[in-house]
């Protein structure tokens, strides 16, 4: 071949290489794909750039010459995890008025860029925060969706929409007085950027303030996200249309009255307006005498991840008398309804979203997400696959956004992670993810 032949072949070989260097392949695993369907042995993803390609199994499926490799040979391989309730602003400390008060100013810098970080470490590849200072909240998602910083995608809130802010809150909490005030704290969020609406105590405010909470929301095409932790605020949410309802509830009545599971069956049966989502956040209530009776559990050093020590001696030092802490006192009165409040759910047609109102006190980001699945499987009775479902496929549908995430399928982005052994028996392997892929690129 000639000089001047050669030449633009010279000129194309960085381009092949690079683009051999973007396509990997993970081979052996035993794929779970978010649907719930038969799980795929002896599995091939093919990924190029961001995005998968292909899907296949060993002997079946070419993998193309150059592509990396990886082994996933005895391991269960599923979709990135989602938690749908996350307070990155917030990180196991027991008192909340010392927190906001004393870290509130390092909440963008420090805080919310450690939460995140410790998130994806632990397989958490897209969140949904609810609850923060709007400025912080739309500045970290971005900042990771630029990849300045690690995290799982977010979908954030800003603060919370309520009748008044507690004292103190006021940064994060946003109270209206009156419809047109509603209209006018949505709209400045929706202007700001984010990407939910979140509503609390929504039985304290007039039903014309919550309809216009909820109408301006849908109208921006946003989700409005409200508390259930009273049976009226679940009743005023369903009048009204709020979206997604969140928690099992404060109170500690046995289980949800018999009008609320009327109304709960009727909306349910309107398929014309999709699922009504709900997110119960059980761990935090249902492990919290084990992590008081075995605090060795606190010691996990996962947390510490991105926070200075000064903060980690902090955290601790708050933590150091579990039996003691007010926000638990009443949860051996609540902890005995679960049961049939989540059963409720279920009989309801509600479609239930993993989340785990993870940062509260003593529940970490690094921990939150396992311990919610493993509960549902291993004492609610779940099927392992529609728990994974419920922490993949459903929370991408109900963010709108399952045209991109919440399964392993073609043309989708890339976020997958591994774990050595099988997930479908032992469900709390999830607990130390061996590998996390988001967007294509392996960040552990």
């Amino acid at each position: 071949m000639t000089k001047k032949l050669l030449f633009p072949f010279l000129l194309l070989a960085p381009l092949f290489s690079l683009f051999a260097q973007q396509q990997k392949a993970l081979v052996g695993g035993t794929l779970i794909d978010g649907f719930a369907g038969t799980p795929l042995r002896n599995s091939v993803i093919l990924i190029e750039g961001e995005r998968i390609k292909a899907i296949g199994q060993v002997g079946s499926l070419e993998i193309p010459a150059g592509a990396e490799v990886i082994s996933t040979e005895g391991m269960s391989v599923l979709p990135g995890l989602w938690d749908m309730h996350v307070h990155l602003m917030l990180n196991g400390h027991s008192d909340y008025t010392h927190w906001d008060s004393t870290y509130i100013y390092v909440f963008e810098s420090v805080i919310m860029p450690s939460s995140a970080h410790q998130l994806l470490m632990a397989g958490i590849t897209s969140a949904r925060d609810l609850g923060a200072p709007l400025e912080a909240s739309i500045q970290v998602r971005d900042r990771i969706n630029r990849g300045e910083i690690p995290g799982p995608t977010l979908y954030v809130s800003g603060p919370f929409i309520q009748k008044a802010p507690y004292p103190g809150t006021e940064a994060f909490r946003w109270g209206v007085s009156g419809p047109a005030d509603a209209r006018a704290k949505v709209k400045k969020l929706v202007d700001a950027g984010v990407d939910v609406i979140k509503l609390i105590d929504q039985d304290l405010m007039s039903q014309e303030e919550v309809k216009a909470v909820v109408d301006e929301a849908h109208a921006h095409g946003k989700l409005v996200v409200g508390h259930s932790h009273r049976p009226d605020e679940i009743r005023i949410g369903l009048k009204m249309g709020v979206d997604n309802f969140e928690h099992t509830g404060l109170s500690s009545a046995p289980e949800y009255p018999e009008d609320i599971m009327n109304l709960l069956k009727e909306r349910t049966a309107k398929m014309n307006l999709g699922p009504l989502f709900w997110t119960p956040t059980v761990e935090g209530l249902f492990n919290y005498e084990y992590v008081r009776d075995h605090p060795e559990k606190l010691d996990d050093p996962s947390w510490h991840l991105g926070l200075p020590d000064s903060i980690v001696r902090d955290i601790r030092a708050s933590l150091r008398f579990p039996g003691r802490m007010s926000y638990f006192q009443l949860t051996p009165v609540r902890k005995p309804t679960l049961d049939r409040k989540f059963a409720q759910l279920k009989e309801s047609g509600v479609v239930m979203l993993i989340g785990t109102d993870s940062g509260i006190p003593m529940k970490f980001h690094s921990q939150s997400t396992w311990n919610e699945l493993d509960v549902w499987v291993n004492h609610f009775g779940m099927d392992p696959l529609l728990t994974i479902k419920a922490a993949t496929y459903w929370p991408a549908v109900a963010m709108k956004v399952d045209k991109d995430y919440g399964t392993i399928s073609e043309g989708k982005y890339a976020d997958i992670i591994a774990v050595k052994g099988d997930v479908l028996r032992y469900i709390n392997l999830l607990q130390d993810v061996d590998l996390v892929m988001k967007h294509g690129k392996k960040v552990k």
